[in-house]
């Protein structure tokens, strides 16, 4: 019997101490994981994010890159972590929700972490050196990689992210093969793309508009329905090809497994208040990215279509474990 009062007391201890331990939050400082490398599109919108919540927390917030294995290695350190706040990841939709599929024994499920909410939507583009005369537009690239199949290279930032299958897209639409090449992240691509490692690339606008102004890469096309108002003389990959090719890399913010919903409230709201900060959105603008905020239930909604079309596409064999 005293046993069970014990136990009974420190039930009770322990369910008060939860929404206090809430309360207090944050009270020290938090590392946002970027599971790709510096400069490119997840790093770009990480370290924005980590620059609001700092404002609106009223804490540190650090950015810590872990890259590799097309953003599993940072994610799942994630999903390792404790469940208390300080922990989390600026992920996409493709890295959560697709990459699992692509994995003979992925690190976690894309049921695996607490979403917190959405904080940005970026174009992907199609681009290419500034100075190959052989590639002048998409039509060119599509007839090069149709006269010598599997000779044209495309690289990529990681297996399994949106630039990754839009890749796939483009090669069963216009029934052509390339030379697929994976990177750890959009920034070591680029480098092998201007120094001619690579004849073209599929990117995130956010990551190559800065070599694009400066007369280093071109844009082909725009993989959106429309054109983006940013770059309003780019064409859409639909107008130039007649076929509907559209792709976009949507990212967000997550927590472990298990954090409490008093905690993922919290940072909800803080991070929606970011987002909607004109700073924030001037600074995403500028790069060629949209702000977009959400409840972190429409955040889990749009991971869990993600998680179903992907595994019906698994099981229809169009996405491979590798």
């Amino acid at each position: 019997m005293m046993n069970l009062k014990r136990y009974l007391a420190f039930v009770f201890l322990w369910m008060n101490v939860l929404p206090a331990v809430a309360q207090n939050f944050p009270n020290k400082p938090i590392t946002i994981v970027a599971p790709f490398a510096p400069g490119g599109n997840v790093d770009i919108v990480a370290r924005a994010v980590a620059q609001g919540l700092s404002t609106v927390l009223g804490q540190s917030v650090l950015v810590d890159n872990r890259a590799g294995a097309g953003g599993s290695i940072g994610s799942s350190s994630v999903a390792r972590a404790e469940p208390d706040g300080y922990t989390l990841l600026l992920a996409t939709t493709n890295t959560i929700a697709v990459l699992p599929y692509m994995m003979k024994s992925p690190p976690y499920k894309p049921s695996g972490f607490s979403p917190v909410g959405l904080a940005a939507v970026s174009p992907l583009v199609i681009v290419v050196r500034a100075d190959d005369k052989r590639l002048n537009d998409m039509n060119a690239v599509i007839a090069a990689a149709k006269k010598d199949p599997t000779r044209v290279s495309v690289g990529h930032s990681g297996l399994g992210t949106s630039n990754h299958l839009a890749i796939l897209r483009i090669e069963d639409a216009v029934k052509v093969e390339f030379n697929i090449i994976p990177y750890k992240g959009s920034t070591p691509a680029l480098t092998d793309l201007m120094g001619g490692q690579l004849d073209f690339m599929i990117d995130q606008l956010s990551s190559s508009k800065g070599f694009v102004d400066s007369g280093k890469l071109k844009i082909l096309a725009v993989l959106s329905k429309e054109r983006d108002p940013s770059i309003p003389q780019v064409p859409t990959f639909h107008e130039v090809t007649k076929l509907d090719v559209e792709a976009n890399t949507t990212s967000g913010l997550l927590a472990p497994p298990g954090t409490s919903a008093e905690i993922i409230k919290t940072l909800n709201l803080a991070l929606n208040k970011v987002v909607n900060d004109v700073a924030y959105q001037n600074r995403l603008i500028a790069v060629g990215s949209v702000p977009k905020s959400s409840t972190s239930q429409e955040w889990a909604s749009l991971l869990n279509q993600e998680s179903l079309n992907s595994q019906k596409l698994s099981q229809a064999g169009k996405l491979k474990a590798e």
